[in-house]
């Protein structure tokens, strides 16, 4: 991409200078010597170059050569003083007003860009600047909510556009040059007005409010299983209050799935009355001394078998849940003379 060039003149704030920088090329374009000669009174010979530039450098450093390159019409006073009549054409009139777009040229380039740039002329920028302060930043702050930094804003929005349409600039292409009139005046052809006006209005920025600030939601952290909100799902369930009465090991008997008893009259006396002395064994009572309760009985442990058990009834085979009876009709403790008399 070509570098673009161009003169001091063309900065912000910068005067205008009393000569165009005008760069021509090696060979004239017919349309412009035709142009040339059609807006100079006195004829002047062009059959160079440097012919062709120094005419077109005196014509375009002119006083008088200013350029309209577009008309806005604005409002003349912000919406809350605008007058209401029922003729629309004098509401017009009393509301609006035409804002003339008015240029001088400050380079002109046919060598590199074939381009021809255009900057406001003071009276232009200052008219621009006063409808932006009077009207555009009173109506832009009755259409917004307050905020504490409002007016600050609204102070750096008019300076921004200050900035703006100093540093404004059009570029286009030298063929425009072809709207050229007598003292350097002239006007822009092929529907470039309009290009002009939408990008000097783009520079008249609306007044944005602050976007709303976010506030973070405080999320619970999920709940550990020591937390108390959640302990019922985590720790183990208490222990019942009532717990069952110990029992003493020599009065549960062993049992065994393989044998099934309907009856414990029948089934229960007629095992236990085939079985001999020697046969079985009846342990010990255990001492008075037992361990305190623990809760290692809650979970569940493989038992570790140390000597062979024999295969008995289950007791709910041989008794009703009664208690006491059954160790008297099934176990033969009414017999208890004759197992004293053999021993």
């Amino acid at each position: 991409m070509p570098v673009q060039l161009l003169p001091a003149s063309a900065a912000a704030f910068a005067p205008r200078a009393s000569s165009v920088n005008v760069v021509l090329g090696s060979k004239v374009e017919p349309w412009l010597t035709q142009t040339l000669k059609r807006i100079n009174r006195i004829k002047r010979p062009l059959n160079s170059v440097p012919q062709h530039q120094r005419c077109l450098t005196e014509t375009l450093s002119s006083p008088n050569a200013i350029w309209t390159l577009a008309s806005l019409m604005l409002s003349k006073a912000p919406e809350s003083e605008l007058r209401k009549d029922a003729n629309p054409l004098i509401e017009a009139i009393s509301n609006y007003q035409f804002i003339h777009l008015e240029a001088y040229i400050v380079h002109v380039d046919m060598v590199l860009r074939n381009e021809v740039a255009y900057k406001l002329t003071p009276d232009t920028i200052e008219s621009l600047i006063e409808y932006h302060k009077d009207v555009h930043c009173v109506n832009a702050k009755a259409n917004t909510y307050d905020w504490s930094e409002k007016e600050q804003q609204c102070k750096k929005l008019h300076d921004d556009f200050i900035q703006a349409i100093n540093k404004f600039v059009f570029r286009t292409h030298v063929s425009a040059l072809e709207g050229l009139e007598e003292d350097g005046a002239g006007e822009l052809l092929s529907g470039k007005s309009e290009e002009v006006k939408n990008n000097v209005l783009a520079l008249i920025k609306p007044l944005l409010p602050p976007p709303p600030r976010v506030v973070d939601l405080v999320r619970q952290p999920p709940l550990l299983p020591s937390s108390p909100a959640n302990a019922s799902m985590w720790t183990q369930p208490p222990t019942p209050s009532s717990l069952p009465a110990p029992v003493d090991s020599w009065r549960v008997l062993p049992s065994s799935p393989s044998v099934a008893s309907t009856s414990p009259d029948s089934t229960g006396t007629s095992i236990w009355a085939s079985m001999g002395m020697s046969e079985v064994q009846i342990p010990s009572p255990t001492p008075a001394y037992s361990q305190p309760y623990s809760s290692a009985g809650l979970f569940y442990g493989s038992p570790v078998v140390t000597s062979p058990i024999p295969h008995l009834p289950l007791p709910s085979m041989l008794a009703p849940p009664c208690g006491v009876s059954v160790g008297y009709n099934s176990f033969g403790w009414d017999r208890y003379q004759e197992y004293t008399t053999t021993m």
